[in-house]
């Protein structure tokens, strides 16, 4: 049976949708906070259980029974690392014979806050003796034109990554790599650095949604705490642009690039070209 925490975020409803095409329902765990939040995958058949990773007493029943874990990284700001304890000492404790873990790029050696607590993880996994495989995923496509609708409006993307390339890929891209692995052998023990097969410069994205838009949108380049100034000015809470602002940062340091080309090795096809993505964002 295979497992999957978050089964209701953005990610792990891809991954649950990537599985089914060729695993049945009922081999499916989906655990999620909320279960009423996944009723439309219980009536598929997927079998629905409540895995809290703040209440470890739903960890354990949540697993019952899995040969097969993917733990979705929590979507929390900072304090990620208890969390993750709980759900991979509650593996080990269910006889769990593999999990996969999604990490960050170059976790081990990134400049960004943002990967040491991936990183920490990642060393709590190897410690539990578990065979394991480690998904250090890249930036999200999707995550840049989330500030699309701001460009738009003000004729500019801002950030502070400078000319730093980012190897950015699909949602979609990474929940297939995470099926693959999950579904088929010979990926314990692997640690795999995904990212897209074409890097980009945020010069560049804006670049082509003024392409695709019609409209002349470019990349304002500010410093770190003045980027982090503008986010928390936009409603983001302070701890959340600061490791935004980092992450940035860190990328015109190439903490978010990678060209080693795994995970269209692992999907089977071309990862997801960064103008499909825009052209999805400017339609919607």
């Amino acid at each position: 049976m295979y497992a999957v925490t978050g089964a209701t975020g953005q990610l792990g409803r891809l991954v649950i949708e990537a599985m089914l095409k060729t695993i049945s329902a009922d081999r499916i765990v989906a655990a999620v906070r909320n279960p009423a939040k996944a009723s439309d995958l219980a009536e598929r058949g997927v079998i629905v259980r409540e895995a809290d990773y703040s209440r470890p007493d739903t960890l354990g029943p949540a697993l019952a029974g899995v040969d097969k874990l993917l733990l979705i990284s929590s979507t929390e700001v900072s304090g990620r690392l208890p969390r993750h304890q709980a759900v991979i000492e509650a593996a080990k404790a269910a006889g769990v014979s593999l999990i996969t873990y999604t990490s960050m790029l170059h976790a081990d050696t990134s400049p960004a806050t943002l990967a040491i607590e991936h990183g920490q993880t990642e060393e709590l996994i190897a410690a539990s003796s578990l065979p394991a495989v480690i998904l250090r995923n890249g930036w999200y496509t999707e995550n840049h034109l989330m500030a699309l609708p701001a460009a738009l409006a003000h004729g500019a993307f801002v950030g502070a990554a400078k000319d730093g390339r980012f190897s950015s890929a699909a949602r979609l891209d990474y929940a297939e790599a995470a099926a693959v692995v999950l579904a088929s052998d010979g990926h314990a023990g692997k640690t795999y650095e995904l990212a897209a097969d074409q890097a980009f410069t945020l010069a560049e994205l804006a670049a082509e949604v003024s392409r695709q838009s019609g409209k002349t949108i470019v990349y304002n380049d500010l410093s770190e705490a003045a980027f982090a100034d503008l986010l928390t000015g936009a409603g983001l809470p302070a701890d959340l642009a600061a490791l935004l602002a980092d992450a940035d940062a860190a990328a015109s340091r190439g903490a978010l690039f990678d060209d080693g080309g795994a995970l269209g090795r692992l999907i089977g096809r071309p990862t997801t070209p960064m103008e499909s993505i825009v052209a999805t964002g400017l339609r919607n």
